[in-house]
């Protein structure tokens, strides 16, 4: 089959049966054709013909085609997107056809293929909507009268996913806009149709099957609803304010026993799916106070405590009973609604009947902490959608505290109290009082807490530190594992919560005991322990870490052990919180781990060569190379020469990775292997296995993959830096360039272009063929995006910088007369105004500008030029003077950040090196440039400062930063 040609129907289909294929070596076959195709004009609507004319006999294959198309859309749609595959070619014409037949598609093809064309229009949406696709919402609302109801279900659900862009977006312009044109087209169809499907769901009440379909339209509608509100309240929806609580009042109170599975315990019913719903609904207009809502409010009160109260302790109640706390919390927390709540016997009655029930463990939570473990952590730590029934309560409980702080810790209290006696009455049958004591406790006791940094405020502290001295710590101290493990792991995670209120000493006087717990058999509360302990050593003060490696010496075997015994046992699942707190405690160990590194490098790619068989985990496998990463900077920062016995252990590994093409963990190898040379001392060669790896990094194959191109570039850099006799020895430098060429075509991936650029004419500047350079820059320049014009001006300071102002213009002027003065205009001196820069980039910037104006003394012959050079010397104030350029420390400064995996790309942390001063020799670029200017004034007395007042006289304060600069330096114009 020839690659080249677009695929005939037939071939089409073929070639998507063979992607079906058992047979790997047919599958990647199959998908090199398909691969070929997207780039010819026709294929994406092809594909959507043949998924329309394809029956039932060939639903696998319908399948497919509906799959490769969505991938189509996805990557290719957008060429504005900086991650578009511009491999992918889809024309006009095929655009204009796709969207014009696409939701009828849609609309006659079963469920599975249905969804897939929902999430195509939906990309489409994102980026043609409404502007460029006008008639998409009159086409979706034409099918809201489809006496089909899998159709209008399936155009509401299109529909949904467009508008809930709305959402969790800051305000703005064009987001009202879209909001405006989307609401003339879909409000009053959408409360008609909740109308007609509430009259055709009183018409089928006996009718099981018609009833769920419809009631999946309203819940639908209530997410639409949601969606269309959430920015403001429309004036559509408070003239009909009436009408749509009618119906939400309606299905709030709706029963029905045809709808109830009362042997379900875990999938919620079509009910409870709408009443959460339209919950959420009430909450948000609850939590924006809109007036119109208020008189509704009493009535909607009472009903959401009803259906609160009606829910069981079944998981399949769990998103609507958060939904119902969330509201009665969002209207506690609120002065207004003070009144109806302040009553004793209410606070009494939440607290009984809404927090201590939803704080206390469920059955199904025990059963899920040991058989399923892992899914118990995530509900726990990560919470779902709107927090889990526990975190929610607690989130109560602080609003509660809130406005009746008095009264509720009087009552929590008072249960807690009764709570500990039943516990201390039967440890073995109570311990489940105990644990709703402690949550109690952690409710009513915090009061500012961030996810990431714990509990930043107590209450009262004596009185949390006496809690922790009399429950909490008994806990930890029992080393037996079997006894009560879930009381166990919330103790642990009160430390984890409180970590904050400890001191440095009470807080290395507990590790012992977290250690003590990685031991446990139950995951869970080794996870707790690993969390707890990873979540400690990250701590800071005022941006510094609170612990040093001395801190952690006495317990680092005693630590390790466990941690790694949990790691190499195959019957658990990869733990990536286990992995991190390796990661975090090899981080604190820094040289220390010296000793021990090859115990641990052992380890570490032991675990590395059985996770490679099978990449299940990426947050596992993030933190094992982040793990792999620390180790190496750690000892080799201390002792250079370990370099080579960690390319021992190491090269084995990565080349059987880079092999069999693990595609998971490329990326991560090519990023260590970069951080490994860069360690090398300069000057003692490549040795044949990084030569050979040079040679194959350089092949065009090496770089079809998009996700191995940041990491491929950082190890090209590495070896230029390192060894650039060798990259010339090996005949590799022009293949760089092409690499460097292929790069700067796509906008995806100009970033990394200019990163190897820098490098190249940093590391050998005498091979530079800087014509040819400027001339490819050039050709993307013209339809370029702010971006490009950035990394261009960047650039530009970095090549005057080394190679001086004459050849900048000498360069340019050879491709067309006066080019080189046309684009500091056009380009640089915008895009100065306009941008900002980090520190280094802003020196670069202020040497380059500096060379620019006092080295090219043809810039002062002239009224033009002299505007021109008046212009720059404004730039090269306004960055030395900026606060921004001054202290965003970015490039050199380690940033606090959540160190975790990137789906597109993930930066190894550890691996990192730090930001290069291109210009060491000239420490300060600010005094620098004064210099240089108080020079060129004193060869041209009297010249500058006119030119200078002037250009400043738009903006007073840059004559006053230049004055600051010339006092500074003791100097002054002439």
């Amino acid at each position: 089959m020839n690659q080249s040609q677009i695929l005939t129907a037939e071939q089409l289909k073929l070639v998507l049966e063979q992607t079906l294929s058992p047979r790997p070596e047919t599958r990647r076959e199959a998908e090199g054709h398909l691969t070929a195709a997207r780039g010819t004009d026709g294929h994406a609507v092809n594909v959507l013909k043949l998924v329309a004319s394809l029956g039932e006999l060939d639903a696998a294959v319908r399948q497919a085609g509906i799959v490769h198309f969505k991938n189509l859309v996805k990557k290719g749609w957008d060429t504005e997107d900086e991650d578009a595959d511009e491999s992918i070619v889809i024309s006009e014409n095929d655009r204009t056809l796709i969207k014009d037949h696409l939701v009828e598609l849609m609309s006659t093809v079963p469920r599975k293929i249905q969804s897939q064309c929902s999430e195509a229009i939906s990309q489409i949406a994102k980026c043609d909507f409404p502007a460029k696709w006008e008639n998409l919402l009159p086409m979706l609302v034409q099918k809201f009268s489809s006496p089909d109801r899998s159709v209008v279900n399936g155009v509401l659900l299109t529909a949904q996913s467009i508008f809930s862009r709305f959402c969790f977006v800051r305000r703005s312009d064009d987001l009202y806009r879209d909001i405006i044109y989307s609401l003339k087209h879909v409000q009053a169809p959408l409360l008609h149709l909740i109308k007609a499907t509430s009259i055709e769901i009183d018409t089928f009440q006996a009718n099981c099957q018609e009833l769920k379909v419809r009631f999946e339209s309203l819940r639908l509608i209530s997410c639409i609803f949601f969606s269309l509100n959430y920015q403001d309240l429309p004036e559509f929806f408070e003239d009909h304010m009436n009408e749509w609580m009618a119906e939400f009042t309606k299905y709030l109170k709706y029963t029905n026993p045809l709808l109830i599975d009362t042997d379900e315990e875990t999938e919620p019913s079509p009910i409870d799916k709408v009443q959460a719903a339209i919950v959420q609904n009430l909450f948000l207009y609850a939590d924006k106070d809109e007036e119109p809502f208020l008189p509704f409010l009493p009535e909607f009160t009472r009903l959401v405590w009803v259906l609160l109260m009606g829910t069981t302790t079944l998981s399949k109640h769990d998103n609507l009973a958060t939904k119902c706390i969330n509201f009665l919390s969002s209207l506690i927390k609120k002065l207004m609604h003070k009144h109806l709540f302040q009553e004793e016997a209410t606070l009494r009655q939440i607290i009984g009947s809404i927090v201590i029930p939803n704080l206390t463990l469920r059955e199904v939570d025990q059963e899920l902490f040991e058989d399923d473990p892992t899914e118990f952590i995530a509900i726990d730590i990560e919470g779902n959608e709107s927090g889990s029934r526990r975190n929610c309560s607690q989130q109560l409980l602080r609003a509660m505290c809130n406005q009746f702080d008095q009264a509720t810790c009087t009552i929590c209290f008072e249960h807690i109290i009764r709570m500990l006696e039943e516990f201390q009455n039967n440890p073995d049958q109570n311990w489940t009082a105990k644990d709703a004591a402690i949550n109690v406790m952690i409710g009513i006791i915090s009061k500012f807490e961030t996810t990431t940094k714990g509990v930043s405020q107590v209450k009262d502290l004596p009185r949390l530190l006496d809690f922790f001295s009399k429950h909490i710590l008994p806990e930890l101290r029992d080393n037996n594992h079997i006894v009560r493990p879930m009381l166990k792991s919330t103790s642990i995670k009160f430390v984890c919560f409180f970590r904050n209120q400890f001191s440095k000493e009470q807080l290395i006087e507990l590790i012992p005991f977290l250690i003590l717990h990685l031991s446990s058999p139950f995951v869970a509360v080794h996870t707790y322990a690993a969390v707890a302990i990873e979540k400690i050593f990250s701590m800071k003060i005022e941006k510094k870490p609170k612990f040093l490696s001395t801190d952690i010496r006495p317990f680092l075997e005693a630590l390790f052990t466990p941690l790694f015994e949990i790691i190499k046992n195959q019957k658990l699942n990869e733990n990536e919180y286990v992995m991190k707190c390796v990661m975090r405690s090899l981080s604190v160990a820094d040289e220390d781990i010296i000793p021990a590194t090859q115990a641990v490098i052992e380890q570490l790619t032991m675990t590395l060569g059985w996770v490679a068989k099978n990449p299940r985990n990426p947050h596992f496998n993030h933190y094992l190379f982040e793990s792999l990463a620390s180790l190496v900077q750690s000892v080799c920062r201390k002792q250079p020469e370990a370099v080579s016995s960690f390319e021992t252990f190491l090269f084995p590994p990565f080349q059987l990775i880079l092999q069999q093409d693990v595609s998971e963990f490329t990326p991560y190898v090519f990023q260590v292997f970069a951080q490994l040379l860069e360690f090398r001392q300069k000057g003692t060669g490549l040795g044949d296995a990084y030569s050979s790896l040079l040679i194959a990094c350089v092949t065009p194959a090496a770089w079809e993959r998009k996700g191995n191109i940041p990491a491929l570039t950082r190890l090209l850099r590495a070896y230029l830096q390192q060894a650039p006799v060798e990259v010339l020895k090996l005949d590799c430098f022009m293949k760089i360039m092409g690499v460097w060429q292929k790069l700067i075509s796509s906008k995806s991936n100009e970033r990394s272009a200019f990163e190897l650029l820098t490098s190249i004419i940093c590391s050998i500047p005498e091979n530079v063929p800087h014509r040819e350079i400027f001339r490819i820059i050039l050709t993307r320049l013209g339809k370029s995006t702010d971006r490009f014009k950035r990394l261009t001006s960047t650039f530009f300071a970095v090549f005057i910088g080394k190679f001086g102002a004459q050849m900048f213009f000498d360069e340019l002027n050879a491709l067309q007369a006066g080019l080189g003065l046309t684009l500091v205009v056009q380009v640089w001196l915008p895009c100065l105004k306009k941008q900002s820069f980090t520190r280094y980039e802003a020196k670069n910037q202020v040497i380059a500008l500096t060379k620019l104006c006092c080295e090219t003394t043809a810039l002062l012959s002239d009224e033009n030029t002299r505007k021109l050079w008046g212009e720059i010397i404004a730039a090269i104030v306004s960055l030395s003077t900026s606060r921004e350029a001054n202290h965003r420390m970015n490039d050199d400064s380690p940033a606090e950040f959540e160190i975790s995996y990137d789906s597109a790309y993930s930066v190894l942390h550890f691996s990192r090196k730090p930001i290069e001063d291109l210009f060491p020799d000239i420490p300060d670029a600010t005094e620098s440039f004064v210099r240089a200017l108080h020079s060129l004034s004193a060869r041209q007395p009297g010249v500058l400062q006119p030119i200078i007042h002037q250009s400043f006289s738009i903006d007073p304060k840059l004559m006053i930063g230049l004055e600051q600069l010339l006092r500074k330096a003791n100097l002054a114009l002439v």
